[in-house]
């Protein structure tokens, strides 16, 4: 069995950078992590490949700090990995990443299972996953949290609204996973040094893949920002003590202090 599963690293601070004129977050230099998502999605590719083996492929879209996200993923027990890096990917709003990575897809060759986290931490757009079936046009499965498979065929338990449906389809197809699915390992020492020592991380750019420039990075985004920036950050809450009595008469002479009664 051959499962590709998609990560991304995302700041793992609430203090970021954003840049006002291309609408997009400053990620080089900032202190990140893997999705929490695609780590369910990566533990689950790891026990589909225990129960069946085969091999499992980790790939990343960023910049070059990104290949600490995929040390760690082989550091769980990843096969390969593969760094998706240029300038010229810089930008891509879900439409382009979900279009580039088909493309590295493409290039990997066949594959059985494509795994990925149902959303990201930094947008909660849920749109990359689905969009990259499209792309492939391949069945997708989304939201999953439990899942069985018998030869070809998997069985998927899928989250929707306040409760659950059963979806049957055949490989190859592609999973967006949600928290509820599993724990994911952590990485073993061992597999970190030779990760490094086998340079096991490979650098793909624009010109390694058959890719049109024009549909890639921030001039190939159809979605267009407006605005971004940051909010303001609230004051500390003030927690008022005492009988209700007592708390309901600083409430009002808070609210009349403050000129709101």
């Amino acid at each position: 069995m051959r499962i590709i599963v998609p990560i991304k690293q995302v700041p793992g601070i609430t203090d970021v950078k954003i840049n006002k004129e291309r609408g997009t977050l400053e990620r080089e230099g900032v202190f990140s992590i893997i999705n929490p998502d695609d780590k369910h999605a990566l533990e689950l590719a790891l026990e589909l490949k225990s129960k069946h083996s085969g091999e499992v492929i980790i790939v990343t879209m960023g910049p070059p700090q990104a290949k600490e996200a995929l040390v760690e993923a082989l550091a769980m027990g990843g096969d390969k990995a593969y760094l998706v890096s240029d300038r010229k990917f810089a930008g891509a709003d879900t439409w382009a990443t979900a279009y580039t990575l088909s493309k590295v897809v493409e290039k990997l060759g066949h594959f059985d299972l494509i795994i990925c986290g149902s959303q990201a931490i930094d947008g909660d757009t849920a749109q990359v996953g689905p969009q990259l079936a499209g792309f492939l046009k391949i069945p997708q499965i989304t939201y999953v949290r439990k899942l069985e498979l018998k030869g070809k065929i998997l069985t998927a338990e899928r989250i929707i609204g306040n409760g659950h449906e059963i979806i049957e389809a055949s490989m190859p197809v592609l999973l967006t996973a949600v928290g509820e699915l599993n724990t994911p390992r952590f990485p073993r020492i061992d597999l970190i040094f030779e990760a490094f020592r086998e340079n096991k991380v490979e650098c793909l750019k624009a010109a390694d893949l058959k890719i049109d420039e024009a549909l890639i990075g921030l001039e190939g985004s159809p979605t267009k920002v407006k605005k971004v920036f940051n909010p303001k950050k609230r004051e500390k809450g003030l927690i008022l003590e005492g009988s209700p009595a007592e708390v309901a008469e600083k409430t009002v002479s808070l609210l009349r202090d403050s000129g709101v009664i």
